[in-house]
Order: structure tokens, then sequence, then C-alpha cells
């Protein structure tokens, strides 16, 4: 799904973590949404960071799947200078072990002639300012059910020689991968003005047939899943996006679905498997190198094309000479 959603204040926030890992940075924690872990890692991140240690921090594990949660946890801990961990961000004590893991992976840091600096990073709503005022114990940073609150890097100190840098959430400029884009824009991470909301649903009704079609059932009382069409407009049906004469509002009943997968009223929910993440990554990769190839075959045609009319135009020339 193309998505064209790059504030400006995310160009800011590429240069602070620029300037942040020039100044000196650590350990890297990346807050992702445990019912996206795939979709939600930053890949623009990725090679601001290269070579710090990663803390993975799977957030919302809550409204997630169990069984997916940990096949993701052990996918990401088995990658070199990483860890993962799952929490809810407003649960102290998991919180609190975010501080003993970073500490893991920069064990020759932590005083304070050698303070242990810590960036943490995530896309927009994935809920680092609720994990952040649980760690500081305070109202530290806003928060918001809207992507784009934090607008400026600020500075927490966690313990002593422990420092935590955050940044506003950022995406990064171009998705890639179709499937990550609708699975972001499901979970709010992206703007609702960047996408369709009723193209969007209906990804979701496809994931969720296959893969918990009881729970499309159950919450709206179905006793049969048709076309995805078909399912989105029985939501509506159910949850009165009805207009005079019959017909439903798709984008009412579009509205209604996604608001139930955001909030948890389907259950426990994980959008995306490790290895549906590499195929679709590996999927991705062979079509921009497709079109690479094209776009260097388009130019070298054209650039054939010039050579042969500047040879025709020498040619004329000298005959008429």
């Amino acid at each position: 799904m193309p998505i064209n959603w790059f504030p400006g204040h995310m160009n800011s926030t590429r240069q602070a973590i620029k300037d942040r890992v020039k100044a000196g940075l650590d350990v890297v924690i990346e807050l992702l949404d445990a019912r996206l872990p795939g979709s939600s890692s930053n890949p623009l991140l990725a090679a601001l960071t290269t070579g710090r240690p990663s803390l993975k921090v799977l957030n919302k594990q809550d409204l997630a799947d169990p069984t997916q949660t940990t096949a993701w946890l052990d996918y990401y801990n088995a990658q070199a200078h990483t860890r993962a961990i799952a929490l809810d961000a407003g649960d102290k004590a998991p919180a609190r072990a975010l501080i003993k893991a970073c500490r893991e992976l920069a064990p020759l840091r932590g005083d304070m002639h050698k303070p242990l600096r810590v960036l943490i990073c995530g896309i927009p709503n994935v809920g680092k300012s609720t994990l952040i005022n649980t760690l500081v114990g305070k109202r530290a940073a806003k928060t918001g059910d809207e992507p784009g609150i934090t607008k400026l890097e600020q500075k927490f100190v966690l313990e002593n020689g422990f420092y935590l840098f955050d940044t506003p959430g950022m995406l990064w400029p171009r998705i890639a991968i179709a499937q990550s884009g609708y699975n972001l824009a499901a979970s709010g991470a992206i703007g609702r003005n960047a996408f369709d909301e009723e193209e969007v649903a209906l990804e979701l009704i496809a994931v969720l047939k296959r893969h918990y079609p009881e729970r499309l059932q159950q919450r709206y009382g179905l006793t049969e899943l048709g076309t995805d069409d078909a399912v989105l407009e029985a939501i509506g049906a159910k949850r009165g996006a009805k207009v005079r004469g019959g017909g439903v509002l798709m984008h009412k009943a579009a509205e209604a679905l996604l608001m139930d997968f955001r909030g948890g009223a389907l259950g426990c929910i994980t959008l995306e498997t490790p290895d549906e993440m590499t195929a679709w990554r590996r999927a991705a990769a062979e079509e921009e190198e497709r079109k690479a190839a094209e776009a260097e075959a388009a130019r070298l045609a054209d650039k054939e094309r010039r050579s042969g009319k500047r040879k025709s135009s020498s040619g004329d020339a000298e005959t008429s000479a």
C-alpha cells in the first residue's frame, strides 16, 4: 500500500539520532509493537545505529498472540548483539528489566565516570512515552493515541550512570513491503489521512480469516465468513453503520473494525510471523532489484538512442559537405 507520510519533524529526528551517535551511544532500545514486531522495526534506525548493541522491546504484549510473541523473541534473540524482551509499557516491574538488559549489553559502562548512554526509539504511537513515564516514575513524557506526540529529544536519568535519550517516533520515508504498510496502518502507527481505512480494514479481514477466523465470528456474531467485502459489510450491519434503505456505510464499518483491533476487542492477535516477514522482505528485495535492472536497461537504451542520433547527425553533415 503506498504511504506518503514523512512529516518535517521526522527529518529532524533522523538528524538528532545521527548527532546522538556521534556524541556517544552505547545501546539502542527499539520499541516494537508486539502485534507486528517485524513491520514496526525501523530499517532506517538500523542503518543510523549500525554497530550498536540493540534491545528489542515488544510492547503491548497483552494485545498480542502469546505463541507468536515467543516466536518473535526467539527470532530477535538469535541475532548478534541483540536482546529481546516483551512487556506492557504501563507495568513497572517488567519495564525495570530494561535497565538490567541494557547493562548486560554494555557491561563496561554504567558508572558516573562512564555513564551508560541509551537511545530509545520507536515508530509513532507504539507506547514509548508511556514506557518512559513508567521508568521515570512520573509523567515526564507526553502520551496520546495519535502518532507524533513527542516532537523534541529529551534526556532522562534513570539511575546513577544511566542516561536515557528519547526522540520523536520515526517512520521511514518509503515502506517497501506492502503488507507492512497495511499492518502499520491497522495498528494506528500512521496518521489516518495517509491511507484508506476501508482498504486497510479489508486487508485486516484477510489476515484474520487466515489466522483467527473464530475471532471475527465471535466478535460480530457471524455464522460464516464470505468474501472480505461481505465480512466488512456484515460488521457494519452488526455495528449499526447502516443508511436508509438498508445499505451499509463501509467506511464506518472499517472504522469500527480498526478500533476493535487496536483496543483488543478481537482478542490477542499478531498480524505476522517471523517466517512471513522473512518472505516479505525477500520478495521486496527481489522487486527492488527488478526495478533497478529495468531502470538501468532503460538508461542504457536511452544512452544508445542518443548516441545513434549523434552519429546520424554527424553522418548527414559529412554527406552534405
